[in-house]
């Protein structure tokens, strides 16, 4: 019965991912280019995702933004000690974002907004070693929100609106590290979950002191995810009197995504240049543990240790409008791990990161231009492990040394009238 409590608890952990603790920044090819700093910077439709106060100072009766990322990440993980190695064999990821805006009057604007900022696909091989924890995962999550932009005065502005967020996940690990049926193949359980849903809200402000130089804050609430009547479905299970009955049963849990506060400046050099600089601040805290109410009788509720901490996000970018058609963009940005120490899980293998982005617009005609970026992300090595895995009462800890780097090319649409 512990095998199997412990069983679904890492299981769960993959909607943890769902919930925040992998995060997905490329909410905008213009921004992205800049090192996703965009909190105080006027420039299109984009400023829904990142500053919605900010719509209201477009000049355009209506602007549109949309586009979408192609994510090729590599993940490897080795233990010299006993001489192995995995690599993640992972599907492209295409999270994308869809943003409008409508000019109401001269003081107030309104916009939607669907955009994914978590979502991935990560397959370890089969029955690794680390396949006790994870096998594969199938992630995806739209956010919906609905946006006002109110001018107070020329120098100010706020905005925000209400946020709808639909997800689902597809999880698969094996029972425990030897467990096989007679045929040799390795007992597994897949977790789904689909329909996942919540509600959360957005506030933020813009002010302009003075003509050149733009102050920004944005705050998006957390938002408190319910996985309903999941469904853990087990394979590969032998028959004996040894082995607990893993019978196919339901979970429900509760699931939080931090609070995020984004605050940012930008200051334009002269009619060409225009620097920007954003300070991001999750609130991963919230993640002291993942409760879980398991509907088969018999079987304890249980809590998960994550001990995440508050963690940040630096984000610098300058821009360059080379001549009427090209406009010229680069960024740098730093981000913080939240995990800690003892806590560094598989199913999110990442440590402190560095973004190096690049980027450029092509200005069709005066209504028209194609944005696009390139992102290269570079974790820093780690030696970790994860502490928390029991095995016939004993913990077991999953260690290793991590290699993880992404690149995401990206294109997008900006129209306007």
């Amino acid at each position: 019965m512990k095998k199997l409590v412990s069983l679904i608890l890492f299981g769960l952990l993959s909607l943890q991912i769902f919930a925040g603790g992998y995060r997905v920044g490329l909410q905008g090819q213009r921004r992205l280019a800049m090192g996703h700093a965009g909190v105080a910077v006027v420039d299109n439709a984009e400023l829904a995702f990142f500053n919605p106060a900010g719509l209201v100072y477009l000049e355009d009766k209506i602007n549109i933004a949309f586009g979408a990322s192609a994510v090729f990440s590599d993940v490897v993980w080795q233990n010299s000690e006993f001489g192995e190695m995995a690599r993640t064999d992972s599907p492209v990821g295409t999270p994308f974002y869809v943003y409008a805006s409508y000019k109401v009057s001269d003081w107030l604007s309104v916009g939607l907004a669907a955009y994914t900022p978590y979502g991935s696909s990560v397959e370890w091989p089969n029955d690794w070693s680390g396949s006790h924890l994870v096998n594969n995962i199938d992630l995806q999550a739209i956010y919906v929100q609905a946006l006002a932009s109110i001018k107070i005065s020329d120098k100010l502005s706020v905005g925000g609106g209400p946020i709808y967020v639909n997800g689902s996940v597809d999880f698969n690990r094996n029972l425990n590290r030897t467990l096989s049926n007679l045929e040799g193949n390795r007992a597994n359980v897949t977790v789904k979950a689909s329909g996942v849903h919540s509600w959360g809200w957005s506030v933020s402000a813009m002010y302009n002191p003075i003509d050149k130089l733009r102050l920004g804050i944005n705050y998006r609430s957390e938002i408190m995810v319910e996985a309903e009547s999941g469904d853990a479905v087990f394979s590969n299970v032998p028959n004996s009197s040894l082995t607990p009955p893993f019978e196919n049963t339901k979970f429900d849990a509760s699931l939080p995504l931090p609070a995020e506060l984004s605050v940012g400046l930008s200051y334009e050099i002269s009619d060409k240049w225009l620097v920007a600089f954003d300070y991001n601040r999750t609130y991963w805290d919230v993640y002291q543990s993942l409760d879980i109410d398991f509907a088969k009788a018999g079987i304890p509720d249980s809590k998960n240790p994550r001990n995440y901490k508050n963690s940040s996000v630096y984000r610098f970018g300058a821009q360059y409008v080379a001549n009427d058609m090209f406009t010229l963009r680069a960024g740098y940005y730093f981000d913080e791990s939240p995990v800690q120490e003892g806590y560094f899980a598989p199913e999110t293998p990442r440590n402190d990161a560095h973004g190096f982005t690049a980027g450029l617009s092509v200005n069709i005609n005066k209504n028209i231009a194609i944005d696009a970026s390139v992102l290269y992300s570079r974790f820093e090595e780690v030696d970790a492990s994860y502490d928390y895995y029991s095995e016939n009462g004993q913990s077991v800890s999953f260690e290793g040394t991590y290699k993880t780097s992404a690149f995401v090319p990206g294109l997008g649409v900006t129209f306007k009238i």
